[in-house]
């Protein structure tokens, strides 16, 4: 866990005297109440420490770094993490797509219809099992060869990281479409496509957390 330089003074100060008022600490830091508050409210939200009634601030004993890295972890939602997504039109031809692929420099391509709606995902495998085959790839588009749904993994942007994080793990894949889902007229579930969440997504996490 990395503290902001007041959040490691107010540990600290803790450490050697247990408990403080807010007020007290606000006097050993020369500053106002309400400045202390945020810093406060994150500590006691990662278990560094613990409030009595009428009594103040504690450092909390058994506070475990690795515990409260991972509820902090717990509670990042995809939508802070996702990127653009890199789509083509289900229409595009596979050569088209295999453009893009190597032009954005992905893993694997999102596929849309012309509201943005997902219509499948098509990945590097995808386009190496067609080259095996006697595919033109300026004629036959790139719905041809793609994922269709139902066996499309989604994700939706208020999901959590680790579980988007855990589906990639098991679908062994390195791309998720994020959606957000929408009611045609008929009662159809149709799928709106927002971000992708993808392997490089979960590295920028981690980086996050611990610069």
């Amino acid at each position: 866990m990395h503290f902001n330089e007041r959040q490691r003074n107010i540990v600290e100060l803790l450490q050697k005297e247990s408990p403080l008022t807010t007020d007290s600490m606000a006097k050993v830091f020369q500053v106002s109440r309400s400045s202390l508050q945020a810093d406060l409210a994150m500590l006691l939200a990662w278990g560094v420490l613990e409030q009595q009634p009428f009594k103040g601030y504690s450092f909390c004993t058994d506070y475990n770094d690795e515990k409260a890295f991972r509820e902090r972890v717990g509670h990042l939602r995809v939508r802070d993490f996702m990127r653009l997504p890199v789509s083509v039109k289900e229409e595009c031809s596979i050569q088209e797509a295999l453009v893009a692929l190597f032009t954005y420099d992905v893993a694997s391509l999102i596929v849309v219809g012309e509201s943005q709606e997902l219509k499948g995902i098509v990945s590097r495998k995808d386009f190496l099992r067609a080259s095996l085959g006697k595919i033109e790839f300026q004629k036959v588009p790139v719905n041809v060869i793609m994922t269709r749904m139902p066996n499309i993994v989604m994700v939706l942007p208020d999901e959590r990281v680790v579980d988007a994080a855990s589906k990639l793990v098991k679908h062994a894949i390195d791309t998720i479409p994020v959606v957000e889902i929408y009611l045609e007229a008929d009662g159809n579930e149709l799928y709106h496509v927002i971000g992708s969440f993808t392997k490089t997504g979960v590295a920028s996490v981690f980086v996050d957390l611990t610069s």
